[in-house]
């Protein structure tokens, strides 16, 4: 006998069990991220464009390993951090010259036929980010060294980094990884392929924060539009080198923007008393450290 299959329920009736859940205290729900509708701004306000960028790349060596996706979101916003609208993505695959890593395939699902014959071609890249006037990528560490070598025109642009443009420790989360700060925003998505992370990033960028109620790209665009200063504790005595760890300097093994040295990021405020800090407890005498302003323009790049 056959039997006709029940209709799937609308949405308001699994927005309606969704709630029913969560308000007994047993369960907590994630909803998908869907589609952002658009905002009209209201009549005389200045918006911006903006570009959210992820890379899938075989590797994490910018000088060697290549990129194998490239996704690109675009979107406006007010100088206040408000989300507008979303625009079309870009989204292309891109045959490496080498087989794609098990571990990557793994990670991003990406397989050598799926991306066979794939091309990405720098000039359509080039155009596609001319409009904007900041780029933003969950860890703009990694993705700008790529971009960069693969299209100079991403050297001229300012940059921000989702990940660690934000305090998200000050707003009470635990981590920063983006899976994470989507579950605790109440969303899930489908992780590790380039367009999808962007989406997410956008979508947790336009929600107000848990500690102080504004979007997450209002702090995001504040942190950006602020320089900084890279101290170098150049030559430090080795024996320092656990003080200055805790103090939140970082190695730079690599060599590149000076010799291999402990160097830390600082706001303008705080650029005289890490000064004396580095004369006073580090080296034990006045000396003028060697220091680096760091803008958007330079900030994540291997300029910077």
């Amino acid at each position: 006998m056959l039997t006709r299959a029940a209709d799937p329920p609308d949405l308001t009736q699994l927005e309606a069990m969704a709630a029913q859940l969560a308000a007994s205290g047993h369960y907590r729900v994630l909803r998908r991220i869907a589609p952002r509708p658009a905002v009209t701004p209201p009549l005389g306000t200045p918006t911006r464009l903006g570009l959210l960028l992820d890379l899938e790349t075989t590797g994490l060596d910018a000088a060697q390993d290549e990129i194998i996706e490239m996704a690109m979101l675009p979107f406006t916003y007010g100088l206040d951090g408000t989300v507008y609208a979303v625009g079309e993505p870009f989204s292309r695959l891109r045959q490496p010259t080498r087989p794609i890593p098990p571990a990557v395939t793994a990670l991003t699902g990406l397989t050598d036929e799926q991306v066979a014959g794939q091309q990405i071609d720098p000039a359509e890249v080039a155009a596609f980010i001319a409009p904007a006037a900041l780029i933003i990528a969950h860890n703009a560490g990694f993705d700008r060294r790529f971009a960069e070598a693969f299209c100079p025109a991403f050297a001229e642009k300012p940059w921000a980094c989702s990940q660690r443009g934000i305090d998200w420790a000050a707003e009470g989360f635990e981590g920063s990884k983006l899976s994470y700060l989507a579950m605790r925003h109440g969303l899930f998505f489908e992780g590790h392929r380039a367009r999808h992370d962007c989406e997410a990033t956008l979508e947790i960028l336009a929600r107000p924060l848990p500690a102080s109620g504004v979007p997450g790209l209002a702090r995001l665009l504040e942190g950006a539009r602020q320089p900084r200063w890279r101290i170098w504790a150049t030559d430090a005595p080795f024996h320092h080198k656990d003080r200055l760890k805790a103090r939140g300097y970082r190695w730079n093994g690599e060599g590149t923007g000076a010799t291999r040295a402990w160097f830390i990021e600082v706001a303008e405020a705080e650029r005289a008393a890490e000064c004396a800090f580095l004369c006073q407890e580090i080296f034990g005498r006045e000396l003028e450290p060697l220091m680096q302003r760091i803008t958007a323009l330079e900030r994540y790049s291997v300029r910077g």
